[in-house]
């Protein structure tokens, strides 16, 4: 027997390494799996499409995505080529001899990794047979109407077919490790693990369907983990064949993962394994080369959004723009578990809070949550028509005005004011504000909406009656579309939006990671989540106070849904009471933590998981050294030094606070010695260390 061979990471230039020279990685073939290569349907897409760049820095030409063939996506992002590798163009082509299409090529994001894809409608001919074997392999009956079941039994018996002809070509290496994303994929593990083929296997769940499901349902969920009667729950939901796939997935897998503690605990209960390894997931971070970059696009976008503020509010428009905050909440309209309904009771609370305090500052709320529309409503682009003809009036007499102006002064006088303006450019500008009178409020949604009366979101509003007025220091809109550069009423993509906002608000009951904060932290962009988000966990684990660096983390686990609202409410009542100053220090605090969010820190989670799954695989080749499993919390940033920058962490006795705190906190705050000592904190060793402690099984106990 060989000796094994030892499986380490170390750290060159901020990317882990191989540290064993005598495991190339030309030893090793590397295929990631999931319904979502080239095909978004969610956040897993961006999970794959992020992370491509470092793992193909990693693996290099041995690294290869698999997915399903669709094309429209493959139109636009995929370009052809010939496989480099000739067992993989083998395998390929048996399989095409066989009537099966097959694609492949590179997909065209950051990294260029290569892609192979399944046309599933060409083996569709097979799914009968193919579900009598998988019957035959698990017991799990797949009914005929469920086509995304379906086309996840072809799609993993495609995967499976293809692992079997490459795996045969191979006598001792390279060695093949194969990484399945959720249950879609996990039929191809299964299969393959059923036939023995000599494959390292990894399942990464991302979301437990029951869960999903469960939280949806509006049941206490976290704190009934242990009391449910999981196959009863899925077969109330009619999901129990999917719910079987998914746990025979984790439970035939080497080495299960998931993204978040929070995922852990629930996976622990609902599918009856603890996952082995924690990986969060990152996002490709680009620096600006100068610091306050991102500063400049805040305000550049900012009044983007606030030039679509002045015609949505035309004939209201009687609260100062520069003293106005920009609140939002994007993503699945899922009311409840996305935290949409105590976002709303808590936007109620705010806007007492501001009328009784009398605190000047107004703040609009976004809700970016895609709705089934008809068009847009005919009000709110009447209000962008009005806004744009009032701007070519005062376009028209300042030109005027300028002209009589420029030609006094060529003549060394001083005009006379009175008579700069004609009785003309008076009645023109009369007839523009008669224009901006308005007989009704402004609406509270963008687009007129199919079954309004039915909709979550607007009941939800006509109940707390946040309907926009002008007595109201909280207005609210509902944009039922993603954003879109070419719309007409909001021309921004949605990166642009966030950067143009002051705070993303996302108080989610169910969000195993939680990607919309995250985006916002790279951006600047303080946000609010809670610790039933993965992101939550992640950022109170790795930051001594969340708050000090705009991460506010509303308690939704261990207090009441009352008392949670409050908490939420006075994060939000906190925040309209800081100065701009304090916003900025803030924006510059969130910035910094960009870097824990980077995949060249979090992607060695991932590298650890591949290389536990080849011990376990293969142990008379690998062996994991003992301190291989990196801690979850990598390194932890301080509670700044300076002065907080909210009155939510440290509230003054009066709503304003005086020029002399103001100048106080100038002379106590130093941008630079914060950044510096942020920044040696990051740059700290890839340290390894064992996982946080909890009840852990033996892998053992899971093999089939």
């Amino acid at each position: 027997m060989p000796l094994a061979r030892s499986l380490s990471m170390t750290s060159l230039n901020g990317l882990p390494q191989w540290e064993d020279e005598d495991l190339p990685v030309e030893d090793l073939l590397l295929f990631e799996v999931s319904w979502e290569v080239t095909n978004k349907v969610g956040g897993i897409y961006t999970v794959i499409q992020t992370k491509a760049k470092i793992t193909a820095d990693e693996w290099g030409e041995n690294y290869f995505l698999i997915g399903p063939y669709f094309e429209h996506n493959v139109k636009t992002q995929v370009e052809a080529c010939e496989p480099p590798n000739p067992a993989v163009k083998k395998a390929m082509d048996t399989m095409k001899s066989q009537g099966c299409q097959v694609f492949f090529g590179r997909w065209l994001i950051e990294g260029s990794p290569y892609v192979l894809l399944f046309d599933i409608g060409s083996a569709a001919w097979n799914l009968d047979k193919w579900k009598g074997e998988f019957w035959d392999v698990s017991n799990i009956g797949i009914p005929f109407h469920d086509r995304e079941a379906n086309d996840a039994v072809i799609f993993g018996s495609l995967t499976a077919w293809f692992l079997k002809e490459l795996s045969c070509q191979f006598d001792d290496k390279p060695n093949i490790v194969a990484h399945f994303h959720e249950w879609q994929a996990g039929v191809g593990l299964i299969l393959s693990r059923s036939q023995k083929l000599p494959v390292a296997t990894i399942f990464t769940t991302h979301a437990t369907l029951l869960g999903r499901y469960l939280c949806a349902a509006n049941i206490d969920f976290y704190n009934n983990l242990d009391q449910f009667d999981i196959d009863k729950e899925a077969g109330e939901r009619q999901i129990y064949h999917r719910y079987c796939m998914e746990r025979a997935s984790v439970h035939c897998a080497h080495v299960f993962t998931t993204v978040s503690q929070i995922t852990a605990i629930e996976a622990e209960h609902m599918l009856k394994r603890n996952p082995d390894v924690v990986t969060p997931n990152g996002l490709n971070i680009k620096k600006f080369s100068a610091m306050h970059e991102f500063q400049n696009l805040h305000s550049m976008y900012k009044a983007r959004i606030q030039e679509f503020i002045r015609g949505h509010f035309y004939g209201h428009l009687d609260f100062s723009l520069e003293n106005t905050l920009f609140f939002f909440i994007a993503g699945r309209y899922e009311f409840s578990n996305k935290g949409a309904d105590m976002f709303l009771e808590a936007l109620s609370r705010l806007n007492f809070l501001l009328r009784v305090h009398k605190i000047n500052v107004t703040v609009v709320v976004f809700f970016i949550m895609p709705a089934k529309t008809n068009n847009f409503n005919v009000e709110t682009l009447k209000g962008q028509a009005v806004r744009k003809q009032l701007w070519d009036t005062a376009q028209s007499v300042k030109e005027k005005f300028g002209k009589k102006l420029y030609n006094a002064l060529l003549k060394g006088e001083i005009p006379d004011l009175n008579k700069i303006l004609d009785r003309d450019d008076i009645t023109i500008m009369k007839r523009a504000i008669f224009s901006t009178q308005r007989h009704c409020l402004p609406p509270v949604t963008t687009h007129n909406m199919i079954d309004d009366g039915n909709d979550p979101i607007l009941n939800t509003i006509r109940r707390i009656g946040l309907f926009n007025n002008r007595t109201d220091r909280v207005k609210v809109i509902l944009h039922p579309e993603f954003l879109s550069s070419t719309s007409p009423l909001l021309p921004l993509d949605y990166e642009e939006f966030v950067r143009g906002c002051h705070l993303g608000v996302f108080p989610s009951y169910y969000e195993p990671w939680g990607y919309t904060p995250a985006e916002c932290t790279v951006m600047g962009i303080p946000s609010v989540t809670t610790n039933l988000s993965g992101f939550g966990c992640f950022m109170q684990e790795h930051v001594a106070d969340p708050a000090a660096y705009g991460i506010y983390i509303v308690d939704r686990r261990f207090r009441s849904p009352d008392e949670s609202c409050n908490q939420l409410t006075q994060f939000l009542y906190g925040f309209c009471q800081q100065s701009r100053r304090q916003r900025i220090i803030q924006r510059n605090r969130t910035e910094r933590l960009s870097d824990l969010l980077d995949w060249r820190y979090l992607g060695r989670y991932y590298m650890h998981a591949r290389h536990l799954a080849l011990s376990r695989t293969f142990p008379d080749k690998f062996e994991m050294e003992p301190s291989a499993p990196p801690k979850t919390e990598g390194f932890r940033y301080p509670r700044p030094s300076s002065v907080p920058p909210s009155p939510s962490v440290s509230q003054h006795s009066s709503p304003h606070q005086s020029e002399g705190e103001d100048e106080d906190e100038d002379e106590r705050y130093d941008e630079d010695e914060e950044a510096e000592r942020d920044r040696q904190n990051i740059k700290s060793p890839f340290s390894l260390g064992v996982l946080p402690q909890g009840k852990k099984k033996q892998h053992g106990e899971y093999r089939n």
